[in-house]
């Protein structure tokens, strides 16, 4: 029996990562600070770490990548996106990467990254 990949989209509970990828993402102050790349998904939990943000450059060229840890994000019905409770300037000087030379994901990195924004391991 086929099955269509869009019936597991979205439930009153959970969502697909191909609907949260290319999501907007708003500072508290309605700032457009980019939108969701791809979801980084702890392979022993389950659970969503990390959420990779697109920001800057213009149409996709030269915007850097930045890993937001996945608990700093708050969906908004009204703004029909993620928010997060950072400032342009203070997104700028988070850890973030070029888009073709993404981060090792390791122990080291998710201490930078869980330090800049104010998170324990």
């Amino acid at each position: 029996m086929a099955t269509h990949t869009e019936d597991y989209e979205e439930t009153s509970s959970l969502i697909a990562s191909s609907k949260v990828e290319g999501t907007p993402v708003f500072n508290t102050v309605g700032d457009k600070l980019g939108k969701i790349l791809n979801l980084m998904i702890n392979k022993h939990s389950g659970h969503v770490s990390y959420a990779v943000l697109s920001f800057g450059g213009f149409l996709g060229l030269g915007e850097d990548h930045f890993t937001i840890p996945w608990k700093k994000l708050t969906y908004s019905l009204e703004m029909h996106g993620y928010v997060v409770d950072i400032d342009v300037k203070k997104l700028q000087s988070a850890p973030h990467h070029a888009a073709n030379k993404p981060p090792v994901y390791d122990p080291a990195y998710d201490a930078l990254v869980n330090s800049y924004y104010g998170l324990g391991h």
